[in-house]
């Protein structure tokens, strides 16, 4: 009987583990066979160019840059240390904010949603969520805040300010109903933590600082994309752990390039219009998340604002409209009893789709003026 029941409890796990995969994995394998179907519809594989690879390489470079700042550290170290004192609402929620446009809006939740479970503050539920908002936002304005800005800024060949002063108004508008919002839960907060200031590996800290630096510099193209290179390949022998990223996501992002390059051919029209750009843009990031609907739709338009304004919109919402919010909140719930799941998740998808809302219709007054 004992053999029986732990024969069980073996094969119950396993198939927990086969379904926690198969949810984790299924924007990859989704897009792997959207791939596959297409080409085989064409009778032909997809062209990938040099720039591609380019642009894969450079988030690539980045993932690592960034696993190594928190292997190291540095970056929870800087976060705690804003728990102390007034404005602890105001003080994350803008630390996260401007972590997400150097550090991209994953890395920024995944540093700063443990650190504030960890803080003993009333309306914590509702600081989670600002941050969550604050991570999109923020990482909105830089081409290094998230994947498809990356990606809309190689592919269109941007600069650096002519892609920041498009998205300046977005971040901006966000920066201040966020702000305001955190300073009215700072008037209700009281028991605050006396954190301490995480361990922190100075030396591989400053490599990494340092190995940022430098694919930020190549993401901006002031210095060759390939100089980062010489950085990538040194960086493992310091920390092994920097190379564990989500290749899953890189993989996909290959993918959604591959049937971009399909669809084109398939279809063979483009799409000018902003309002139908940013349309079709934002509503697609509810359903296959916005890295891959950047990826989609740019390769049958040249409206490339009307786009980055559609994709980053579309981060808000749903809970796939960004892996960002599916980082927020499965954190979030994996910490809390079932009883409290349903309230979190009723705010937080109520606030997304109120910032949804409220980007959408933003864009449509200053879309003339963009």
């Amino acid at each position: 009987m004992k053999t029986a029941r732990k024969t069980s409890k073996s094969e119950g796990r396993k198939t927990r583990l086969i379904i926690d995969s198969l949810v984790k994995h299924w924007l990859f394998m989704g897009s792997l066979a959207g791939l596959v179907a297409s080409s085989l519809y064409l009778e032909q594989t997809p062209h990938f160019s040099p720039n591609d690879f380019s642009i894969l390489f450079l988030l690539f470079s980045l993932f690592v840059t960034v696993k190594g700042l928190e292997v190291s550290g540095t970056l929870e170290n800087m976060a705690v240390r804003l728990e102390k004192g007034k404005y602890v609402a105001l003080k994350l929620t803008l630390v996260t904010f401007f972590l997400s446009m150097v550090f991209t809006n994953d890395a920024a939740l995944v540093v700063m949603v443990p650190i504030t479970l960890a803080i003993e503050l009333t309306n914590r539920t509702w600081l989670m969520i600002l941050e969550a908002l604050a991570a999109n936002a923020g990482s909105a304005l830089t081409p290094f805040g998230n994947p498809q800005n990356l990606f809309i800024f190689w592919h269109f060949d941007l600069g650096p300010m002519e892609f920041i002063k498009v998205m300046l108004p977005f971040s901006l508008l966000f920066l201040c109903m966020l702000s305001a919002t955190a300073l009215f839960l700072d008037r209700k907060a009281h028991e605050v933590s006396k954190g301490k200031s995480a361990p922190v590996n100075l030396k591989k800290g400053t490599v990494f600082l340092f190995s940022t630096l430098v694919v930020i510099l190549a993401i901006l193209k002031i210095i060759p994309a390939f100089s980062a290179a010489a950085v990538i390949l040194l960086l493992p022998f310091l920390e092994p752990s920097c190379l564990k990223v989500d290749y899953g996501l890189l993989l996909t992002i290959l993918c959604f390039m591959g049937i971009s390059e399909n669809f084109k051919a398939i279809f063979q029209t483009t799409i000018e219009h902003s309002r139908h750009v940013f349309l079709l843009s934002a509503l697609s990031s509810q359903v296959i998340s916005n890295v891959p609907a950047a990826l989609l739709f740019a390769k049958f338009t040249t409206n490339w604002k009307a786009l980055l304004w559609g994709t980053n919109v579309g981060g808000f919402g749903g809970l796939i409209g960004s892996l960002a919010n599916l980082i927020a909140y499965k954190i979030y719930i994996s910490s809390k009893k079932e009883a409290g799941i349903k309230d979190f998740t009723l705010k937080f998808m109520a606030a997304n789709y109120a910032c949804f809302l409220i980007g959408a219709a933003v864009f449509y007054v200053l879309r003339k003026y963009l």
